[in-house]
């Protein structure tokens, strides 16, 4: 696993967790590790599912290690871990349903507790929501949670009461910034992702990759613009979730036309893999405080520039002229692309190695 440490200033990458060697050898002693992923989508997911993505990725570096780790997630699951599966089914469209994220988390502590003193974990990492963090005080064994959404008003208050029955992790710096006051985090540490998994492909073809859920907040409709702006052809992939397709109908539907814009729906698999090394940019258009967004770390991994608003994470992760470019508006992304395309009309690639290492 390689964690992603391209950031514009290294000094917002956040303390050192104490006794944490998040990047030299393996610890002493193996350690038994429960890691609790969320009971919506596989790991790995198929498709859509970028925490799912992250579990993966750090289950399967920490079981090359040489530590003990059973992954309780969602049916359908395939890890080199120990795989406990605890419902039935998986449930990808109900995330955030309490029935099932409660059932999920209480099975797990359930096992988590009843095993044999010599069988005991040293270790639980919650991914799977507020659940467990809730609950984490009711376990003998410590838990780390790391914070994989945003800081709203409401969860906000969550974490002002619930904070400190855990170790929390955060995933970027801006996301941190929005924490209640007096919320501690041990580190900052992003997201991690298997560079090797992902193609470099230096030399790119003439279309525009944007990636996401059909959310106002993602920003497809303004993707689309940009791509008009400037005259290139745009690839729209991702999934229409519940409560989705009415902005979906009406902002983005009327727009594709198999030619200019193209919609590849849910992708994941080789067939993402190569849509992000393919691509000449990749368009993140965002209004919203995105406490991290995997998709540009995928660019990134195979030399694909990133064309960004400038919120949320995405001044941490774009080196702003070289590994991407970080605007204001869709003028601004607009004339970003078009930039591409000149240097692909010219013969000059994209990039020279991968931009964050």
């Amino acid at each position: 696993m390689e964690a992603v440490a391209a950031t514009r200033s290294p000094a917002r990458a956040g303390p050192q967790v104490p006794g944490v060697a998040v990047h030299g050898p393996p610890t002493e002693r193996p350690l038994r590790i429960a890691m609790l992923a969320p009971p919506w989508i596989p790991v790995p997911p198929p498709g859509y599912g970028g925490v799912e993505s992250v579990v993966g990725a750090l289950t399967e570096a920490l079981v090359r290690r040489g530590h003990e780790v059973t992954l309780f997630c969602a049916p359908g699951s395939e890890s080199s871990a120990k795989v406990v599966e605890l419902l039935g089914v998986p449930h990808p469209d109900e995330i955030e349903r309490s029935l099932y994220e409660a059932d999920h988390v209480a099975r797990a502590f359930e096992r988590i507790e009843s095993a044999e003193r010599e069988d005991r974990f040293d270790l639980v990492h919650d991914h799977c929501g507020f659940t467990a963090l809730a609950m984490a005080d009711r376990l003998r064994t410590p838990v780390v949670h790391t914070l994989h959404g945003p800081f709203t008003a409401a969860t906000g208050a969550f974490y002002a009461r619930h904070g400190h029955k855990a170790s929390l992790i955060g995933i970027s710096q801006a996301q941190l910034d929005d924490a209640p006051a007096g919320l501690r985090a041990l580190a900052v540490i992003p997201n991690p992702i298997a560079t090797r998994e992902w193609p470099l492909q230096e030399k790119k073809d003439d279309f525009l990759l944007w990636v996401g859920r059909m959310t106002p907040g993602k920003g497809p409709h303004r993707a689309i613009d940009a791509a008009r702006r400037a005259d290139r052809r745009l690839i729209l992939a991702g999934i229409v979730q519940p409560g989705q397709q009415a902005f979906f109908e009406h902002e983005v539907a009327p727009h594709i036309d198999g030619e200019r814009v193209r919609f590849a729906g849910e992708i994941g698999g080789a067939r993402k893999r190569s849509l992000f090394s393919r691509a000449s940019g990749l368009l993140m258009p965002i209004r919203w405080q995105e406490p991290f967004g995997m998709v540009m770390v995928e660019a990134l991994a195979c030399g694909t520039p990133v064309i960004a608003f400038e919120e949320g994470a995405a001044p941490e992760l774009i080196v702003d002229g070289r590994t991407g470019f970080l605007v204001e508006h869709e003028a601004a992304m607009a004339a970003a692309a078009y930039e591409r395309a000149y240097r692909l009309a010219a013969g000059k690639p994209t990039v020279t190695k991968r931009p964050y290492a």
